[in-house]
């Protein structure tokens, strides 16, 4: 498949426009969409305003909608949250780390036979790195492992979609689950009671940008 003529990113913005242009199609080049999303060198204060931390959970911040061919996202990710093991409901999904690391591990699609569910690979995204799931390849659990560092990633699934399924890592059994938003374009979505939120003043996570000479810019999640 002939690949759309792109120049590297440099901002957030291009990266969007750029993706837009490779969405006008409706086949997908799986390897340039990787690529293109690897290539654009993560810059905190271009996606600051879209990353919503929680205390207690990670988040789900919707980026840029992709004129309903893809919905694209950062997921914020504070110490030692991570996702449950989950499918992708036939959508590809592309995750490129913009701060921190990430730990990813594959699971086979459970077997009625068996019970626990079986390992198939496990591997720590690193930075600017931008890895490639779908359905055909297995099961994934994603979680930040530090417990000093938090993290963030950018997310884009192609088609969209509302719902996925989620599995217990012992015995295999899965529940559908609806995919919802903690924010939208940079301002929090409607909430209900039963949510887990940091909107207490007095037991709040805080977010911050500093600037070392050591490390440069860096996400503080605070409390």
């Amino acid at each position: 498949m002939e690949q759309t003529e792109v120049m590297k990113p440099e901002t957030l913005d291009d990266l969007i426009k750029v993706l837009h242009k490779i969405f006008e199609s409706d086949n997908i080049n799986v390897e340039e969409v990787q690529n293109i999303m690897e290539a654009y060198d993560s810059n905190p204060q271009e996606w600051m305003k879209f990353a919503k931390f929680d205390q207690f959970r990670y988040t789900r911040n919707l980026v840029d909608e992709g004129n309903g061919k893809f919905n694209l996202m950062i997921l914020c990710w504070g110490e030692g949250h991570g996702s449950s093991i989950h499918d992708h409901t036939d959508s590809h999904c592309f995750m490129k780390l913009l701060q921190g690391q990430l730990k990813e591990t594959l699971f086979e699609w459970p077997d009625k036979k068996t019970c626990n569910m079986v390992q198939k690979s496990q591997r720590i995204l690193q930075t600017n790195q931008c890895a490639y799931i779908n359905d055909s390849f297995g099961l994934h659990r994603v979680e930040n492992a530090s417990h000093t560092e938090c993290s963030a990633s950018l997310h884009l699934y192609s088609p969209p979609f509302k719902t996925c399924q989620t599995f217990d890592q012992r015995t295999g059994h899965k529940n559908t689950v609806k995919m919802t938003f903690w924010s939208k374009f940079g301002e929090r979505t409607p909430f209900n009671f039963i949510e887990t939120t940091c909107c207490c003043p007095m037991n709040c996570a805080w977010m911050s940008l500093k600037k070392s000479p050591e490390n440069g810019w860096r996400l503080i999640l605070g409390s």
